[in-house]
């Protein structure tokens, strides 16, 4: 990526003339059009009406689920949009179901919301909970998870970027043995969305959710969720309205066919078409362009967080992405978060219960989080090391 287009990309974004954000893995800035795209819908709304500017507007809504699909190389009655990356990948998990026995396979650093489901639904249906061992670079160890497979297993449910630890799961390598032994694959991108390029015919996934609002600069209130055919002609939604299903007589209804039928009725509009401006923007710099620099930013801010005195780098795996997360002898993780806040730097923290497999295992403190995107700069990244050395010194 050109220094010239992290330049305009940086004018763009309103926010970067008042904070230094590393808080992308959080929410990340919007861009300007994608401001534009919220505030103007509601304006509008606020003066036609909440109905009548959704029918005027249902093209360019539409539009959204071709954007969404692009970005993931799926095709448009694959996508479901939702308000949030919990509620897509809920969906299709609650979607599913387990008998006493069943097995659900997930990884180490595994997020605490899809941990929590695995254990409501193993507690209510005598279905088992187990988690892939790592191999020795920290990311899911691939032969243990072929050989954990059986006819018991009806689930390989994976976190492909965590929230914590810097590293990427092998995703495609999972979406091989689960497409070799027939067993459905849900991939939570949450993370990933927007800072990996994403292609879901070569993760060989059968469902994957994701937000709007972390590394893909959406509005909060965002999600999507991509489900292929073969998954959802085998499911039905745990939770029909009357747009993912027809009442079709007094006593018969009709799912809805594609992938929308994870959706229900009612949305904010305004934030659907600020999700889609945020994929057009996100096409329009190109996938693998932000994946470059977002990976080698990381790098670089590991590299200087490691040179520090007092200052451990837990990030692992072979594979490692734009989330850099430390700790310090000195100060605790919310400390630190909040004295770097006072110098206009953002970070943010993360705790053992958001994943408790892996801070459980590796016996990990809180640990602070910075998360670069592209149009964070290297000055921006000196400025942080450089503050951190100073509250150390």
């Amino acid at each position: 990526m050109r220094n010239e287009d992290v330049l305009r990309y940086r004018a763009e974004t309103p926010g970067c003339a008042d904070v230094v954000h590393f808080n992308n893995a959080g929410s990340a800035l919007p861009p300007e059009p994608v401001v534009d795209a919220v505030v103007t819908y509601l304006r509008d709304e606020a003066r036609r009406g909440g109905y009548e500017l959704a029918d005027a507007e249902a093209d360019r809504v539409e539009a959204v689920y071709g954007s969404v699909a692009r970005l993931l190389n799926a095709q448009a009655d694959d996508i479901a949009l939702t308000d949030n990356a919990t509620r897509s990948w809920q969906a299709v998990f609650y979607a599913m179901r387990f008998e006493p026995g069943d097995r659900i396979l997930t990884c180490r650093s595994e997020y605490a919301s899809n941990a929590i489901a695995y254990l409501q639904v193993a507690r209510h249906t005598g279905a088992v909970v187990e988690v892939v061992d790592d191999d020795e670079t920290g990311q899911v160890d691939v032969a243990d998870l072929r050989r954990r497979l059986d006819e018991r297993v009806k689930l390989i449910s994976i976190t492909h970027v965590p929230t914590q630890g810097g590293l990427v799961n092998p995703a495609e390598e999972i979406g091989e043995v689960a497409a070799e032994a027939d067993v459905p694959f849900l991939l939570d991108a949450c993370q990933s969305a927007g800072q990996l390029d994403l292609d879901v015919r070569r993760l060989r996934c059968d469902a994957l959710s994701a937000t709007g609002r972390k590394y893909l600069r959406g509005p909060r209130g965002t999600g999507f969720l991509y489900v292929s055919p073969r998954l959802r002609d085998r499911l039905e939604p745990a939770m029909l309205d009357l747009h993912s299903a027809t009442w079709t007589a007094p006593g018969e209804y009709e799912v809805e066919k594609t992938a929308r039928k994870f959706e229900v009725w009612e949305r904010n509009f305004g934030l659907v078409l600020g999700l889609g401006a945020a994929v057009d923007y996100a096409l329009e710099v190109g996938l693998p362009a932000i994946e470059g620099r977002v990976t080698a930013l990381a790098a670089t801010l590991r590299e200087q967080l490691r040179a520090l005195d007092g200052v451990t780098v837990h990030d692992q795996g072979k594979r490692q992405c734009g989330i850099v997360t430390f700790s310090t002898d000195r100060l605790p993780a919310a400390d630190v978060k909040d004295r770097l806040a006072l110098a206009g730097i953002n970070t943010s923290v993360s705790r053992r219960t958001s994943a408790q497999y892996d801070f459980t295992g590796r016996d990990l403190p809180d640990l602070v989080r910075a998360s670069v995107h592209y149009y964070n700069t290297e000055d921006e990244v000196r400025q942080l090391t450089g503050e951190l050395a100073r509250l150390l010194s």
